[in-house]
């Protein structure tokens, strides 16, 4: 190729193509999906239909668009609550002691323990329209989504090595520049592998997010969660199949479409210096690639953020400031520890006063034993999924192409509703006259494991190459290699993921320990039988004791066990 005909060349790829005309066709097409979805969600609650769903199949391909876009919505508030609450508790000591015990309770309390005052409310601001309805979804959507993402920003941020620190003091990078340029991009691949477990636990929540009740009146919001409920309502097995089919095509629409490209993206912040665990690109990517003029843009706006992120705000680093003595900042802190154990230590005695006050003692003792069984499934079925999936998570995520292969496989089965398993359950347990206590609690592992999994792939995938080629050189395998190689690098995300795979557990547990199907009903003595059978009843005094007996259980075993693991992990395992 000569030199002249390079320019011309240069000049022909730079023109817009095909690709560029598929690449538009597809953004028309999805904003015209969000102009539909926008006209339904103003539309007034008297409206036909508003409370009927069709179990006819050819109804579902238009529920599957109104669920994708509520669960993409709630994912986008996720992250800007993970980029706003989890940021400030990392950055601050001392707001940290009291924004992290409140995230320890709230990624834990069922959703359907306050769901009743949270829907009052969007309806409150929307009276009459479907936007309030849409509102209250979204945000029940979100309680699914928010935590876990919320975790693993905190654990990244407090797990940053030491020598990237003191680059970053040594380029003199002020604090916004740091957050954008070192922070950030180490917490990516974290963040990508939770954000994806969080649309998968978004899917969890569907069927409650989907079925408003607000005194008399019964909302049914157009959706696969709404259809699946009216299925297992109506015992229609055909239509829950049907519903599955179309979570499959729908999940692997988001994985090919979404979540693909973001790993690949993601894998580009590893910590390490030799790279052997390349794959090929997704498709998807590629064929962005291949665009010339959504190329050129989408490089002008990463140009742009670039720039933004490197703007020269908040403070530089100083080196006397850096060895100044911490003394008087440690009795700062014991003291604002004190205060606040102090008015927690208060607040806690005027909950029991009131408890004491409304229920008798023997009901108080009696839900605190029914939290105890609960507590007991819920360690139960961390301890099984951890045996379960950490070694497979280590065998995904040493190997890109194993764990791009198996991604959608995972986001899938974490996707899974544990409702949708319900009619399996009872008829078994019904025909064999199984204890419901022990065969229902398997049902809680289905909000615990993949929190477990896509958090140790995302530690194994960001492990240092270099340092498994040295364990490789010096022939270390086996046992030790588990103990002393990879089992130390992956323990603070395992730690996320358990605390996530934790408060999962507990908040399936209304949903564990209670299955229906059809008229058969079954249920299992523990915390979130107990809360689910009062607010059924709509009994909000009983609702409201269950749930400060849980967040009492949540706070005390985060206390003692998860985050004295995590600070562990944090000063014995982090990458220097």
């Amino acid at each position: 190729m000569t030199a002249s005909t390079l320019p011309a060349q240069t000049s022909r790829q730079g023109r817009p193509n095909l690709f560029d005309l598929a690449a538009l066709l597809c953004l028309m097409g999805l904003a015209v999906l969000l102009a539909s979805a926008g006209r339904h969600m103003l539309a007034p609650l008297s409206a036909p239909n508003a409370a009927t769903i069709h179990l006819d199949p050819s109804w579902l391909p238009g529920y599957a668009v109104r669920t994708t876009l509520r669960m993409f919505a709630a994912l986008l508030a996720s992250l800007l609550f993970t980029f706003t609450y989890a940021v400030w508790a990392a950055k601050s000591r001392r707001a940290g002691l009291i924004l992290i015990p409140v995230l320890d309770v709230l990624q834990s309390v069922p959703i359907l323990g306050f769901l009743t005052f949270t829907i009052v409310f969007f309806m409150g601001l929307f009276p009459g329209q479907v936007m309030g309805a849409e509102l209250a979804a979204i945000f029940t959507i979100f309680t699914s989504q928010a935590w876990n993402m919320a975790f693993s920003m905190y654990q990244s941020l407090r797990s940053i090595p030491p020598d990237l620190e003191e680059v970053a003091r040594g380029f003199r990078l002020t604090s916004w520049q740091k957050f954008w340029r070192l922070e950030v991009p180490f917490a990516v691949p974290g963040l990508v592998w939770n954000a994806m477990i969080s649309m998968s636990g978004g899917w969890f929540m569907v069927v409650y997010s989907e079925t408003i009740t607000v005194g008399n009146t019964d909302v049914l919001l157009p959706g696969i969660g709404s259809y699946v409920g009216t299925a297992i309502a109506q015992r229609d097995l055909w239509a829950v199949l049907y519903a599955i089919i179309t979570m499959l095509v729908v999940i692997l629409g988001y994985d090919q479409l979404v979540f693909r490209p973001l790993v690949a993206w993601s894998s580009r912040f590893a910590t390490s210096t030799i790279d052997v665990r390349s794959a090929d690109d997704p498709w998807m990517l590629v064929l962005l690639r291949r665009t010339a003029l959504l190329r050129r843009v989408t490089d002008w706006i990463g140009n742009g953020l670039t720039a933004i992120g490197g703007l020269p705000l908040g403070r530089r680093p100083s080196d006397a400031r850096h060895h100044k003595m911490r003394v008087p900042e440690r009795v700062k802190d014991a003291g604002w520890a004190t205060l606040l154990a102090g008015l927690c230590a208060v607040a806690a005695w005027q909950v029991w006063q009131y408890v004491h006050a409304t229920f008798p003692l023997a009901e108080i003792w009696h839900v605190i034993g029914l939290g105890g069984l609960t507590l007991m499934r819920v360690i139960a079925m961390v301890l099984l999924a951890s045996l379960i999936w950490v070694p497979a998570g280590v065998w995904l995520g040493l190997d890109a192409t194993r764990a791009r292969r198996t991604q959608f496989v995972a986001q899938f089965m974490a996707a899974f509703p544990a409702n949708l398993f319900f009619p399996i359950f009872v008829v078994v347990i019904v025909h064999f006259h199984l204890a419901s206590d022990i065969w229902l609690t398997p049902l809680m592992i289905l909000g615990t494991q993949w929190y477990i999994l896509f958090n140790v792939v995302a530690g194994a995938a960001s492990y240092p190459a270099d340092l498994l080629e040295v364990a490789r050189s010096l022939h270390v395998g086996g046992r030790l290699w588990w103990l002393r190689v990879i089992l130390p690098g992956i323990v603070p995300y395992y730690i996320t993921g358990a605390i996530a795979a934790s408060g999962g557990a507990w908040n399936a547990a209304i949903a564990a320990e209670v299955a229906n199907w059809g008229d058969v009903h079954l249920a299992a003595h523990g915390l979130g039988a107990y809360i689910a059978h009062a607010t059924l009843r709509g009994d909000t005094a009983h609702v409201g004791l269950g749930m400060t007996i849980m967040a009492a259980f949540v706070l005390l075993f985060n206390r003692a066990v998860w985050r004295p693991l995590a600070e562990y992990a944090r000063r014995h395992f982090t990458f220097s």
